[in-house]
């Protein structure tokens, strides 16, 4: 990235729409019952996403979903979001997704694609894969992932996938109570560990195992910073400052937004440079 150039770094982006291949019709009523839960609209192209956050001079992580075991869709190919990055470097990084119920066939695609190159972390998200962060069967994923110090992000809290549906889609929203990521933090102390979200109803574990774990960070995505609750916004501001993150979630949170709601939500003017930008840089390794 050409981190002089942005005004801001948006860890938490999503590859809806793939150029490469078909929508998957079963992750279709999925895909409905978000876009009610989030009033959100079309979905964007991975192209048209790129070409939103140029104009805006905003760098993002971008990854899908692997939620073939749990859901049963067809997830949006890694190589897909790799090359994507590749060819938008100076703005854009790939995160992989891959589902932990692939056991060794899943840790041999991370390593393939860390070999080839162009990955930049690995996107988690408990209630659609349908896994405890804890579950040994995700350790040798995180094996890989620790011996290339690279960040992982996982999923934390309510979920609006499955929102609405009959019995929630299936989707069991008790994976991501982020005290579960603590067990992964204290055994894998050189990864480094994003909590994606507010983590609604368990913002508390959050920020503790935030303030516990030096290698735990919390990003910010996918609520108005005007909902945040109380006690995310007294740490961003003090203890925490410097493990807080941007992150959007777009499409179904656009950053002009979020940014506009961030610069009004009690946020301290002297975190706002770091919330943005700073704190990312150096979680990805550019600082």
């Amino acid at each position: 990235m050409n981190i002089k150039d942005l005004i801001a770094i948006d860890v938490h982006t999503h590859a809806e729409v793939s150029c490469r291949q078909p929508a998957d019709e079963v992750w279709q009523e999925y895909e409905d019952a978000a876009s009610k839960y989030f009033k959100a609209g079309k979905r964007p192209s991975i192209a048209e996403t790129i070409a939103y956050y140029r104009e805006r001079k905003i760098g993002l992580v971008m990854f899908t979903v692997d939620s073939e075991h749990e859901i049963g869709s067809k997830r949006i190919p890694n190589e897909e979001v790799r090359d994507a990055a590749r060819e938008n470097s100076d703005i854009m990084l790939a995160f992989a997704s891959i589902d932990p119920h692939k056991g060794k066939m899943g840790v041999r695609e991370a390593r393939r694609l860390l070999k080839e190159g162009g990955i930049a972390g690995f996107k988690f998200h408990p209630t659609v894969q349908g896994f405890f962060p804890n579950d040994r069967m995700a350790y040798g994923l995180y094996e890989v992932i620790a011996e290339h110090k690279l960040p992982a992000i996982f999923h934390s809290g309510h979920s609006g996938i499955g929102t609405g549906m009959p019995g929630g889609g299936g989707m069991r929203l008790k994976y991501s109570n982020p005290i579960h990521v603590d067990d992964v933090a204290a055994d894998f102390p050189d990864m480094k560990i994003i909590i994606a979200h507010p983590s609604w109803p368990w913002q508390d574990e959050a920020l503790s195992v935030c303030l516990h774990k030096p290698n735990v960070y919390i990003d910010l995505s996918g609520w108005s910073p005007k909902y945040f609750p109380p006690q995310l916004v007294q740490y961003a501001n003090t203890q925490l400052k410097r493990k807080m993150l941007f992150g959007s979630d777009y499409p179904l949170i656009a950053p002009d937004r979020w940014i506009k709601d961030f610069k009004e939500a009690g946020f301290k003017p002297e975190v706002h440079e770091l919330i943005l930008k700073e704190n990312a840089v150096a979680v990805l390794g550019f600082g």
